[in-house]
């Protein structure tokens, strides 16, 4: 049983390694190449837990082949349209000045009702507001709308807007994050005298507080 146990301790980190060598992309943003890899990599996992009359290296020396083939043709794809079009495939654009474009549906094997399924879920349910739409190779639809039809942005009535950074997390569930105070050139006494003011006197209190990059302090309780 304890056996089981460092295994199963084992595999699991080195699958965890494993997948951050591959990279932070989302399971909807995998490749079809980095989801059979992720996949094969889980079965060898499970396999080497159960099967507990092999060799650990059994599962071990197949994992790190995966994750060293995923690396390689990665880079290559880097380097090589071809192999990049090869593994990954292309875009394919399933509507055109609002029309669908129907032998990219078949090549596709993409139903309408996918394509309207896809467009619901962007909040659009015409087909002739749509200006373009691509199917991009992870499957999702990146969709751009017609101009009479995109939301108004304050560049279209020639509006002035501020800067609008991301907010500094200085608290994080009561851990003070010293590395953003000295990145907005402050310090804990400041802190804890923004806490004060907001009638807590001690960090292990807050849940989140954070620096907007005009000036002003956020501050949840736990």
């Amino acid at each position: 049983m304890f056996q089981l146990f460092l295994r199963t301790v084992f595999i699991y980190f080195l699958t965890l390694f494993a997948i951050r060598l591959m990279g932070k992309r989302e399971i909807g943003e995998l490749s079809p190449f980095d989801l059979v890899v992720s996949i094969m990599i889980a079965e060898l996992a499970v396999i080497v837990i159960e099967n507990r009359g092999s060799s650990l290296w059994d599962g071990v020396i197949p994992l790190l082949t995966l994750v060293g083939i995923e690396i390689v043709v990665s880079y290559l794809s880097l380097k090589s349209e071809f192999i990049r079009k090869t593994v990954n495939g292309t875009p394919n654009i399933i509507i055109k000045n609002g029309e669908i474009m129907k032998e990219e549906l078949k090549k596709s094997r993409y139903t309408i009702h996918d394509l309207l399924a896809q467009l619901r879920q962007k909040d659009i349910f015409r087909i002739n507001d749509v200006e373009f739409a691509i199917l991009e190779t992870s499957g999702d639809l990146s969709i751009i709308p017609k101009s009479q039809k995109r939301m108004v942005t304050p560049e279209d009535l020639d509006l002035d807007t501020k800067y609008e950074g991301l907010p500094i997390v200085l608290i994080a569930d009561g851990v003070i994050n010293y590395k953003s105070l000295e990145e907005v050139e402050l310090n804990e006494e400041w802190l804890l005298n923004k806490l004060r003011e907001h009638n807590i006197n001690h960090p292990s209190d807050v849940l989140l507080a954070t620096l907007e990059t005009n000036g002003q302090f956020h501050v949840t309780e736990k």
